[in-house]
């Protein structure tokens, strides 16, 4: 698809994914003011809140209203809402939702969270979205990141990232109003806004470290999300002494698509887990248009043309580039399926 003013291709794809992750931002930073952050747990067991909610129903919305066509693969459902035990807090979810997008009446906020529930495949063309990725780090008050990523005939061509929590240069730690949104498009590299303002992109490029005594993994806050123990048995062997960074999120991907990290390993806490699309989608195309390699364990691709999982990989490595053979080595030397 070409935009024919600008001539670049799936431009005008890439400015609704902005916004669309602008508005999921906005609503999420108004809820972590606002509200007492209390999870409501899914059947997963992992914790869901109103910015959840408020966060899928808001960018649909901006899809649905540019692309009705285009199906959408995203983590929730309305169903916990639609349960009377939970109308306290699908009130809550309203009116959020209301503040950023007035006029909004409970049904549309519903059915707008229930575009998410396409299978995706290999289909023309879908979006995937993870409207809080890292919950946990939500909840805690550090990182999150709202994720899309349009995938056409299995290949991710647009990925938009917010990360509002996380500065846009590691000397903003800690400065008021900071926020990161990266953005690429395939074979256009991948790019870097402030969430707040209207300064100038800047391009995002990976780190070309290769000396292994100063290279940094970077994990999962968690250890249930990632084998921590066989990441560091990774690390051992391939002399790596610094200490993991250790964030929530996708926005793992986006620290090492701008260098802050060089490697980000998901290894399976279970030997049949495979991963959802939508917590890699995003960040995988980041990553790749900043210079960085992303396949699975076993060296193959991410297949995002499955349906709603990753079942035909195994984990995810993610790397600066010039380290990514060396550490798949490694993990064939230590990790083994069971």
């Amino acid at each position: 698809m070409l935009n024919t003013t600008s001539g670049l291709a799936f431009e005008h794809e890439r400015v609704v994914a902005m916004q669309a992750v602008r508005d999921a931002a906005t609503l999420c930073r108004a809820v972590q003011r606002g509200v007492n952050l209390q999870a409501m747990d899914k059947k997963d067991r992992s914790p869901v809140t109103v910015a959840d909610f408020g966060s899928q129903a808001l960018v649909c919305r901006v899809l649905e209203e540019a692309f009705p066509a285009d199906p959408v693969v995203a983590e929730e459902d309305s169903g916990e809402l639609r349960q009377p035990a939970h109308a306290e807090s699908l009130a809550k979810v309203l009116r959020f939702v209301t503040e950023v997008q007035a006029g909004v009446d409970q049904e549309s906020l519903l059915r707008w969270i229930d575009r998410g529930g396409a299978l995706g495949g290999a289909r023309d063309r879908f979006w995937t979205l993870d409207p809080i990725d890292g919950t946990k780090g939500f909840l805690r008050g550090e990182q999150y990141a709202i994720a899309l990523a349009l995938i056409v005939e299995g290949r991710i061509e647009v990925a938009a990232m917010a990360c509002p929590n996380l500065p846009t240069a590691p000397e903003n730690d800690g400065v008021a109003g900071t926020g990161s949104l990266f953005v690429a498009v395939r074979g256009q590299g991948a790019e870097l806004y402030p969430l707040d303002g209207d300064l100038p992109a800047t391009p995002v490029r990976v780190s070309a470290r290769d000396d292994w005594g100063l290279v940094r993994f970077c994990e999962s806050v968690e250890s249930g999300h990632s084998a921590h123990d066989w990441s560091a048995t990774v690390a051992h062997r391939l002399g790596i002494t610094a200490p993991p960074v250790r964030l929530d999120s996708q926005a793992k991907y986006a620290v090492v698509a701008r260098g802050e990290a060089d490697i980000y390993l998901r290894l399976p806490t279970k030997a049949d887990y495979r991963e959802k699309i939508w917590d890699h989608a995003s960040g995988a195309l980041i990553l790749a248009e900043a210079g960085g390699v992303v396949t699975d364990l076993d060296g193959r691709p991410l297949d995002f043309a499955r349906g709603r999982e990753l079942s035909e990989n195994r984990g995810v490595v993610a790397t600066n580039g010039p380290l990514h053979d060396r550490v798949l080595a490694a993990l064939a030397e230590t990790f083994r399926p069971a």
